[in-house]
């Protein structure tokens, strides 16, 4: 409930076409929780309009989505919160699809969405799935597509208005719960960020929520790994010494650092989490020291207390650290040293009390043995070490956390069976417990479509993770790949020979030829709609 003491959070939705309507059409919804003001631009406008804006007002947090809000991130002073569509956006957008052509296409930006495979596997749709990076690229793509005979094509919005434009059917691949828990998030980072930088009031209790938020009990596990874990985080919790926990990307780094926070007796104060790999090089100095009024040109009026500040009693997560820039490893280094901030734009320093737990992924030392990390602040980090086991080294793990996820996601009860579960150990899982975590949703979202289920068996989890049933390694494609693709110098001019030796090997299939050839997908189009025209 909000604290009529406590203004409302003020939000910016930026986006074009038709996902700005759905937003519009939303945004009554949370009047009274939210002050929410529409942006209809995308891009370089929409940077433009919200730098002048940023002049006179404020805004707490930037809702977008695609191509466009990847493009704000990086340009703005603000935090942005992307929209995510789920395994239930993207089975409603081909059920639409399929109701205007038997031919579908899908361009997603980015990273492919982990639920596509599963969808486009158990519904026998056929889809032609293509990624962009840029504005030009989904251009391309839009018309290779509708050359091939696709009459719907699914994808953002910047995409739904390219495939209008040529004369094919646009489906918008977000929904309207998925635009109304982009709203939820937007407005509950908002509090987060005020409550953070306003400090809690003396005495105040922890909610329930923060209490199970930072509990021991949420390190899964009855393997040695997780037992020494959960050891060593009750130890160093105790401590007030500066963590380093190390491990791959999706060992759950975070989720111990919460542990070590709960387990402190820092846990009525603060946690505050910063992703250094995140936030632009530009905002990362600003956004972790603050700056007083007028340090630059649109800084906020009053100035802004920085994210160490807003940890003070508390406990301060570096996550990424060995992503930190150069110059902002000095100041850090002095913070750690002296206790002190320094305001961007001050020459007072501002006293603090916070201890510090740092993360990462890569090797600090070898980062540091050749310049991109100093050294100071490397052992000056490196005082209590935890170091994350990956997913495959205590396997025996698996089918507990699965079950875990699985009722954590509304599944429900449920059995796994031993050929499911011999499946589960065998696969290497790189993305470890994230990984884990992501497959539990999309046999969430097939429980929910196929009620009841209560058994998890091998061909249903074949069904849900397709990646699983491929024990070929990769090595056993390289010597066709290396026989066909030139040297990195000759790719940008290739001949029509050379390309249509590579289809002939690959029976046609342009994936495994663009693959073969060192090219994208896009550009062998590019290549063999050239080679048509000059035939003509």
């Amino acid at each position: 409930m909000q604290n009529p003491d406590t203004p409302l959070p003020t939000i910016w939705t930026v986006s074009v076409t038709r996902l700005s309507s759905l937003m519009r059409d939303l945004t009554p919804e949370f009047d009274g929780r939210a002050h929410i003001d529409t942006i209809n631009l995308g891009f370089e406008e929409a940077v433009t309009l919200i730098r002048e804006r940023l002049r006179s007002e404020d805004c707490d947090v930037v809702l977008s989505a695609g191509s466009n809000g990847a493009y704000l991130r990086n340009r703005i002073d603000k935090p942005v919160v992307l929209i995510e569509p789920d395994g239930f956006d993207l089975m409603q957008a081909l059920a639409r699809a399929r109701r205007h052509s038997s031919r579908i296409g899908f361009i997603s930006y980015g990273e492919d969405l982990p639920a596509f495979a599963a969808f486009k596997q158990q519904f026998g749709l056929d889809v032609e799935h293509r990624r962009y990076g840029n504005t030009e690229e989904a251009r391309d793509i839009v018309a290779e597509l509708v050359s091939l005979g696709c009459g719907a094509i699914v994808g953002t919005g910047f995409v739904v208005e390219m495939a209008e434009k040529a004369g094919v059917a646009g489906i918008l691949m977000y929904s309207a719960d998925s635009v109304r828990k982009t709203f939820e998030q937007a407005i509950d980072l908002a509090r987060m960020l005020n409550t953070a930088r306003s400090g809690p009031a003396r005495g105040a209790k922890p909610a329930l929520a923060a209490d199970a938020k930072f509990s021991l009990r949420r390190l899964i596990g009855n393997s040695e790994a997780m037992v020494d874990l959960r050891d060593q985080v009750r130890l160093y919790g105790a401590s007030d010494r500066t963590v380093l926990i190390s491990g791959e990307t999706g060992t759950g780094k975070e989720l111990v650092a919460q542990a070590l926070h709960g387990a402190s007796p820092r846990r009525a104060a603060p946690f505050v989490a910063v992703n250094c790999g995140a936030i632009a090089e530009s905002l990362l100095e600003s956004e972790l020291f603050g700056y007083t009024e007028g340090a630059f040109t649109g800084s906020r009026r009053g100035g802004r207390v920085g994210l160490i500040e807003a940890a003070n009693g508390g406990t301060l997560f570096l996550d990424e650290i060995g992503e930190m820039p150069l110059p902002l490893q000095t100041r850090l280094l002095r913070v750690l040293e002296e206790r002190e901030v320094l305001r961007v734009g001050s020459t007072r320093p501002t006293p603090i009390d916070v201890r510090v737990i740092a993360a990462t992924h890569v090797q600090l030392d070898e980062r540091a043995a050749d310049g991109r990390f100093r050294r100071d602040l490397y052992y000056r980090l490196n005082v209590l070490r935890i170091a994350l086991a990956p997913l495959r080294q205590h396997a025996d793990d698996i089918p507990l956390l699965l079950m875990n996820f699985l009722r954590a996601a509304g599944a429900g009860a449920m059995t796994l069976d031993g050929p499911a579960q011999k499946l589960l150990l065998q696969h290497r899982w790189p993305g470890n417990v994230r990984e884990l975590r992501n497959l539990a949703e999309r046999i969430a979202v097939l429980a929910h479509a196929e009620s009841p289920l209560s058994a998890l068996t091998r061909p249903l989890l074949l069904r849900c993770a397709p990646e699983f049933g491929f024990g070929a390694p990769p090595e056993a494609h390289q010597p066709i790949a290396a026989a066909i693709a030139p040297p990195k110098a000759q790719r940008g001019a290739l001949d029509a020979t050379a390309i249509e030796r590579a289809l002939r090997e690959h029976d046609g299939d342009r994936q495994r030829t663009a693959d073969a050839l060192g090219i994208s997908r896009t550009t062998l189009w590019r290549h063999l709609k050239a080679m048509e025209k000059a035939r003509l």
